[in-house]
């Protein structure tokens, strides 16, 4: 067993787990942070993106270990302290960005990557964040409607006086 201690949803977690176990396993399993999905075991649908220091990393591919020290956002801490709703979530709810849901958690997370380094992008560049992750129901669009809303949602708004 191996002690590894790190942040999860802005909390700190210090936890003993087998050096082999993935970061997902540690999650869902350990932890209970069943927001986190694991669909293919080979790092190809995303359903297991987190951020890992603010990034979006596939847990399936990384060991708990590797984890130590780091700060992870799962699903489950995008929502405020206050209950309220991440706009990322908010934006996937009203443009109906999701069917199944179980792509939804890593699809939000990468588009919560996306827009910390980019506030304000086109398609294309939500199309390119989104390369990883793989959604076998909507087809897309009201996934990409959504990361535009949350962008816009994020961007003050001004008055031109007119």
């Amino acid at each position: 067993m191996t002690t590894i201690s790190l942040s999860i949803n802005e909390r700190p977690i210090q936890i003993e787990a087998e050096p082999r176990t993935l970061l997902v396993q540690l999650l869902r399993e350990h932890l209970g942070l069943t927001g986190t999905h694991c669909g293919c075991d080979t790092s190809q649908c995303g359903a297991c993106t987190v951020l890992m220091d603010g990034r979006a990393v596939k847990s399936c591919s990384i060991l708990a270990a590797q984890a130590n020290g780091r700060s992870i956002t799962t699903v489950e801490g995008l929502a405020r302290s206050d209950g309220s709703l991440h706009p990322i979530q908010r934006a996937f709810s009203e443009q109906h960005g999701l069917q199944c849901g179980f792509c939804t958690p890593g699809m939000m997370l990468a588009a919560v990557d996306l827009l910390q380094r980019n506030p304000d992008p086109d398609d294309a560049a939500i199309c390119e964040a989104l390369e990883g992750n793989l959604c076998r129901c909507t087809g897309y669009q009201n996934i990409i409607k959504a990361i535009r809303q949350a962008a816009r949602a994020d961007r003050p708004t001004h008055s031109n006086g007119a």
